[in-house]
This record gives structure tokens, sequence and C-alpha cells, in this order.
């Protein structure tokens, strides 16, 4: 008798289960016809492919790499570079700091810069350049030819 009730319990259980991944399946199909999900996340602009392809690559978006750095899209390379050696010095293990965060700070600034490279490679060559016609001050007194006073 028990045996009877449990195969009539497992055969409407079996049924009710096997009706509603029919129906998912067959809601599943229709979405995929009519161009939802994951097919249509692939039919963006070539920039949105590129982004894609970039988080993808680096495993992070680029609003984590700013909310990380603290800065925002359109932060130049100084901005950048200051907040990332601040945050990478703080968090020296030496210091007690930790290893996973300065991971994170130089994966932050890596995404970034993949970002908008040729942006950063022109701001650092015009940096250098500047740099090389105007030497700071201390090393300009050491390369003095005049010998020091004598005493």
């Amino acid at each position: 008798m028990s045996g009877r009730i449990i195969a009539q319990v497992l055969v409407s259980v079996g049924t009710v289960v096997g009706r509603a991944f029919f129906a998912a399946y067959k809601q599943a199909a229709a979405n995929a016809a009519a161009g939802g999900g994951a097919a249509a996340a692939g039919r963006g602009s070539a920039k949105e492919g590129v982004v894609d392809a970039l988080t993808k690559k680096t495993g992070m978006s680029m609003e984590e790499a700013c909310q990380i750095l603290n800065i925002s899209k359109e932060a130049d390379l100084a901005q950048l570079t200051k907040n990332y050696e601040h945050l990478f010095n703080v968090n020296e293990t030496a210091k007690g700091g930790s290893f996973y965060l300065q991971s994170k700070i130089v994966r932050a600034r890596e995404r970034f810069e993949l970002e908008r490279g040729d942006e950063f490679k022109a701001q650092q060559a015009e940096q250098q350049k500047l740099q090389s016609e105007h030497p700071p001050q201390d090393q300009a007194n050491k390369d003095s030819t005049t010998p020091p006073p004598s005493a």
C-alpha cells in the first residue's frame, strides 16, 4: 500500500518538474529567436566590443578601476600617477599594508592605461620633453662647471 502511494507521488512530482523544464526551454528558445539575452549583448558598437574585451582581459571594468584609484574616467595622467603612487605606498607590505590591495591598485592602473593608452603615451612623451628641456634645479646645480669656493 505505501509503495503505491510513494510511486504516485514520484510520478506526479516528476510530471510537474518535467512541465516546468519544458516551459523554461520554450521561453529560452523564444528569447533566443527574438534576439534577447547574450546574443543581444554581442551586437553592440565596435567601441563596446573593445571595452568588453578589455574587461574580459583584465577582469576589471573601467568603473571598478576608477573606484579603486579614486579618480574619474576623465582624469589625466598626472592625477592617475599621483593617486596610484599614494595608494601603492600606503599599502606597502613593509608598512603593514596588503599585497592584495597593492595588486588591485596595479591592475586598476593597467586597466585605465589600456582604456586610454594612446592618450597616455602622448602625455608621457610631452612630460618627458618638458623635463628634458627644463631639468630640476638640483640637477642644474650639480652639472655646473664652477668650482666650489675654497676656504
